[in-house]
This record gives C-alpha cells, structure tokens and sequence, in this order.
C-alpha cells in the first residue's frame, strides 16, 4: 500500500508539473502573439516595448497606458473598434482572440 500511495504521489507531483509547465507555454504563446498583432498594427506610431519611444507625437507608448486606462477597459474598445485617440489613428476592431493577447501582452508591460 505504501508504494502505490508513493507512486500516486510522484505520478500527481509529475502530473501537476508538466500542466504547469503546459500553462506557462501557453502563456508564452498568448504573449507573443499579443506583441506580435501590436508590433503589426500599432508600432507605426506607439512605443510597443518597455523602451522604445512613440514617432508620433500624439501616440501614448503602450508601456503608460496603464496610466491613463484600467487595462480591461480597452477589452471593449478593442472589440468595437478603436476610432479616439490621435487624430490620424487608424480604426482597429479585434476579434475575441486577438484582445486576449493584446491586453495579455500589455499587462507584461505595466
């Protein structure tokens, strides 16, 4: 009885690693596809990591809007599409997928 109590407990701690370590990939993958729709969609004007500067003059870096917006306030934004902001922004409407690794990846930049 010992030994399958041990075994469970080995088999569960292993178990539970390789979901953690699967979660912390996903999460990889959420990010870099977040930075990857900014840098595609947003760079031309905004600052999209933790240093760069914004080339237009109106265009908050990313890293600040944290600053000016609760980050799950742009989860709608991003879903209807964004019109405000500087006045030549482009509009940009995200799909469900899209904001969830937008707002992911700014999170990492607060």
């Amino acid at each position: 009885m010992q030994n399958f109590t041990l075994r469970t407990g080995v088999f569960a701690a292993l178990f539970a690693a390789a979901c953690a370590q699967a979660m912390a990939d996903e999460a990889d993958e959420l990010v870099a596809y977040g930075r990857e729709l900014i840098e595609t969609n947003c760079s031309s004007c905004h600052a999209v990591s933790a240093t760069d500067e914004s080339t237009h003059p109106e265009a908050p870096p990313f890293r600040e809007l944290s600053q000016r917006y609760p980050l799950e306030a742009l989860e709608e934004a991003f879903a209807e599409g964004i019109v405000v902001g500087h006045p030549d922004m482009p509009v940009f409407i995200a799909e469900p997928d899209q904001i969830d690794a937008i707002l992911t990846y700014l999170a990492t930049l607060q």
